[in-house]
């Protein structure tokens, strides 16, 4: 096992590096998509800014709360896009053309080969938002930070971008029977946006669907309010790291049946 992962990892690291370079040697392509992602959060701040300059709360959550939650899913999200975003290829990239008979031919996990091949520069961009946003809502709402608050803040973000990624390769698995689900993906992650607001505002069958069927709301919401101190959202935010695992667990059960299933299009 250990020689496994050492294997894996060593792999990645080589992946990785090469990506860098690649982005690297394309500066401009590196630095405007960065900047394109930094415009397009920032836009999405300046809107509930405005929002706000005309009401004091909604339905209790102050201005800088919201900001907070914004922050986490960010923060989630950029983990998600920055190692994972090839997934959102498979079906057109891998299945459509034949080139996942490829994968399977090789003595490498073909997930791992499809996650490695791509490393995607945008995501820092929404990694450096996410710092900025979370620090500066973090500071005008007083949150005392020690080794713990910091640590959990640590463990939800990571778990945050785990249910990304499980989400994701849960419904990029439909591929492997629609030959590119990608169109059922890019619905099912229209869901996300409800996670960066207070789940109390929403009816209760969307609240129902982002935190028990597609749990968007552990990804944003629920991991923030634990720094809020309500009791209740604080003791779901603690099964934040357990639902990240399980869901990671089904999709990558349910993406091993899809594999099981392949069939080549013979392209």
């Amino acid at each position: 096992m250990w020689q496994k992962i050492k294997r894996y990892s060593f792999l990645y690291t080589k992946y990785f590096t090469s990506h860098l370079k690649v982005m690297l040697e394309y500066k401009g392509d590196f630095f405007i998509g960065m900047l394109s992602v930094l415009v397009q959060q920032l836009t999405a701040i300046f809107f509930l800014k405005i929002v706000f300059d005309h009401i004091e709360a909604l339905k209790g959550w102050t201005f800088y709360q919201i900001l907070f939650i914004y922050a986490v899913a960010f923060l989630g999200r950029a983990v998600h896009h920055i190692f994972f975003d090839n997934l959102w290829t498979v079906g057109w990239q891998y299945i459509r053309s034949g080139t996942f008979d490829r994968l399977l031919l090789r003595p490498v996990n073909p997930l791992f080969q499809i996650i490695s091949e791509r490393v995607q520069q945008d995501g820092f961009g929404q990694l450096l938002i996410g710092i900025f946003i979370l620090h500066t809502a973090a500071s005008h709402l007083h949150i005392q930070w020690g080794v713990s608050s910091v640590f959990m803040l640590l463990l939800f973000i990571l778990s945050s971008g785990i249910i990304f990624v499980a989400i994701n390769l849960f419904f990029i698995t439909f591929s492997f029977w629609m030959i590119d689900s990608l169109p059922l993906v890019v619905s099912m992650f229209q869901f996300s946006d409800f996670a960066r607001y207070p789940v109390n505002i929403y009816p209760k069958a969307i609240t129902l669907i982002i935190t028990w069927i597609i749990p968007y709301g552990f990804t944003a919401f629920y991991p923030a309010a634990y720094f809020f101190e309500n009791q209740y959202y604080s003791v779901l935010a603690l099964l934040t790291p357990v639902v990240s695992l399980i869901t990671m667990v089904l999709s990558y059960l349910f993406w091993n049946r899809g594999v099981k299933s392949f069939s080549s299009t013979g392209s």
